[in-house]
């Protein structure tokens, strides 16, 4: 086990279950440059509790840094959850004392989120149909939550999400006349904006935890929380990337508009025009077609080692696919 966590994780266990608690089946899940995420038991008595650390090895740089900061999103969970939103419980916020850097723990929650599962695996067959309502009535939940002030989030609007966009695309200096044509196309037909309110920023087929029983179990990944339109949301779910090879369900590759929309304004959410998510779901493709494009050339230019980079990177083709579709649909 990595030394800092090695070594920090028994104390921790102190913290949250009182002396004589241990630490077993610690297991580092995944890490990329500058986090990590740490699988682990607590066990005191007759008592275990399962429990996820999330840990940034790098500096964080609030000025730089699109995503907010750990305690933000611990601070973020804590307040969707308050106001009803299936999120995992929040155990602790790590300080100085726990030896661990940027970090917080939260519960582990039973379910699945590999994309691929949730649209294709039969134990999924009875909730699937209702699963786009589930997500609509959660975002609801998350977009009616008063996001703490002192938390300083970032609101981004649709211009801003295309200058944003269009300066990276730019800066690489490619050709790609379907990217080209995408970005005229959405500063022709940008909405006007709406009262902004907390976004999840992430929401979509692969960062929310599904279970075969009870659909939707918990939403996960807050780092890039944002206020915002609440159509984005919704368009990042319906992107066709985050389909899983079911692009005939626009919905995470499991649901449809309506029902998405259905279960949006059931649980209190202000009516959207599907026109509105649909612009978002092709800013969605059109984001993802650009991100894709970054990721090939920094492998490319040798900023990048890891061989994930250049397999990603071929995706840009996926994404001006789905943009050809959207386009030749009017959208």
């Amino acid at each position: 086990m990595d030394s800092p966590v090695a070594e920090a994780l028994p104390r921790l266990a102190a913290r949250l279950a009182g002396e004589g608690a241990r630490v077993e089946a610690a297991q580092r899940l995944s890490g990329g440059a500058s986090m990590e995420t740490w699988t682990f038991d607590v066990v005191s008595g007759e008592a275990r509790e399962g429990l996820i650390l999330r840990r940034r090895t790098a500096p964080f740089d609030p000025e730089t840094a699109r995503s907010v900061s750990l305690a933000t999103e611990a601070a973020l969970i804590r307040a969707a959850g308050a106001n009803g939103a299936p999120v995992p419980p929040v155990r602790h916020v790590c300080d100085a004392a726990d030896g661990l850097g940027e970090a917080y723990v939260m519960g582990r929650v039973a379910g699945e989120t590999l994309g691929k599962k949730i649209v294709e695996d039969p134990r999924f067959d009875a909730v699937r149909p209702g699963l786009a309502r589930q997500c609509g009535a959660v975002l609801a939940q998350i977009h009616a939550t008063p996001p703490p002030p002192e938390l300083g989030l970032k609101t981004v609007d649709a211009k801003l999400e295309l200058d944003r966009y269009e300066e990276v695309y730019r800066a690489t200096g490619a050709q790609r006349p379907i990217l080209e044509l995408a970005f005229q196309h959405l500063r022709k037909h940008t909405p006007e904006p709406v009262a902004p309110v907390l976004l999840h920023g992430d929401f979509r087929n692969g960062n929310i935890m599904f279970d075969p029983e009870r659909g939707v179990a918990a939403v996960l990944d807050w780092e890039l929380a944002h206020i915002g339109d609440p159509a984005e949301d919704m368009g990042w779910i319906c992107t066709n990337s985050w389909r899983f090879g079911r692009p005939e369900k626009p919905v995470g590759g499991f649901g449809e508009y309506a029902d998405l929309l259905a279960g949006y304004a059931a649980a209190g959410g202000r009516p959207i025009p599907l026109e509105r998510v649909r612009f978002w779901q092709m800013l969605g493709s059109l984001r993802w077609g650009v991100m894709c494009l970054t990721m090939y050339l920094s492998w490319r230019d040798g900023l990048e080692k890891s061989v994930e980079r250049p397999m990603i990177g071929r995706r840009v083709s996926e994404t001006e696919a789905d943009l050809v579709v959207l386009l030749e649909q009017g959208l």
